[in-house]
């Protein structure tokens, strides 16, 4: 006969034992994770279309609402075909640039802007675009039908307002970064403006006119500007201040920014020589207190 545990020791359960336990913990686990991953997750893929739509599609589309810099895409699918639309979303500049007739139309049409290729698109994500856009179109008015444009005449404050927003001094509410940061314009300061985008002194003709540039604005859609305006949105008022200043603009000329290199080189080059001077006379001055008491010891010696 087996003898019994000694007293407060239990024996391990059999090895069947421990494995259904071991499932049941493994189950457990990933029931916790399931739960986790569906309470935490953006509110439903249904969802995430649309919210993606509206960030990346609408500053240059509407689905209904007419033309804006792209084309208006109701009934896009009826006008082309599903496979051609699909490898056009995927990697609009390629399509365009293998000399696909249609693609230069939509080129031409947009003056020369290319659509940029949506971030993060994927052949899952392009389909459920173009579902949501036959969805859409079947609508006598789709939610994408566009922002509503103030029709209200440009005065000269609106102009003056929108050139502060451009350079700085006028603080945009949501804490958006002055445009200056990254553009230039045809009256820029002497220094000029940032590097990393365009000159927008033409934006208003090259966007094709207020309601394109305003859309555009709502919701720029650059892989720089996007991350920077999502969580600082620009407000209706600066928006069509904005436009007014760049629309008075359309007749000038882009800045040159060789005169602004010029300017920084110099503003450089004068800065480096004040310095030099200002450190040479603090060095020739360095000893002075030392030597001022020596020659005075040696003089008050010489006279006694």
């Amino acid at each position: 006969m087996r003898a019994n545990p000694p007293c407060g020791l239990t024996q391990k359960p059999p090895c069947n034992a421990r494995i259904a336990i071991l499932r049941r913990q493994v189950l457990l686990v990933a029931l916790c994770f399931s739960a986790a991953f569906v309470f935490f997750a953006p509110r439903s893929f249904g969802q995430d279309t649309p919210d993606y739509f509206k960030l990346n599609c609408t500053n240059c589309h509407t689905i209904g609402g007419g033309r804006l810099t792209g084309p208006d895409l109701k009934d896009v699918t009826k006008r082309q075909g599903r496979e051609w639309l699909l490898k056009f979303l995927m990697n609009p500049k390629a399509v365009i640039d293998s000399g696909d007739s249609y693609g230069k139309k939509i080129l031409e049409e947009s003056r020369g802007i290319y659509m940029p290729t949506p971030p993060g698109i994927t052949k899952g994500r392009a389909e459920k675009l173009l579902d949501l856009i036959e969805a859409e179109s079947l609508l006598e008015k789709s939610r994408f039908k566009g922002m509503k444009i103030s029709t209200a005449p440009f005065t000269d404050v609106d102009r003056a307002k929108g050139r502060d927003i451009f350079l700085g001094p006028f603080r945009l509410k949501a804490g958006g970064t002055a445009c200056i940061s990254c553009h230039s314009m045809f009256d820029s300061p002497a220094l000029g403006g940032g590097r990393l985008g365009p000159d927008l002194t033409k934006i208003f003709e090259r966007l094709q006119g207020r309601k394109p540039l305003s859309a555009w604005l709502q919701a720029p859609g650059t892989e720089t500007m996007q991350p920077i305006f999502k969580n600082h949105p620009l407000a209706e008022d600066e928006i069509h201040a904005l436009v007014a200043y760049f629309e008075s603009t359309t007749a000038e000329r882009p800045a040159d920014s060789s005169g602004g290199r010029v300017a920084f080189l110099l503003s450089g080059l004068i800065a480096a020589v004040v310095g030099i001077f200002f450190l040479d006379n603090i060095w020739k001055r360095r000893f002075h207190s030392v030597r001022r008491a020596l020659v005075e010891a040696n003089t008050s010696r010489g006279q006694s």
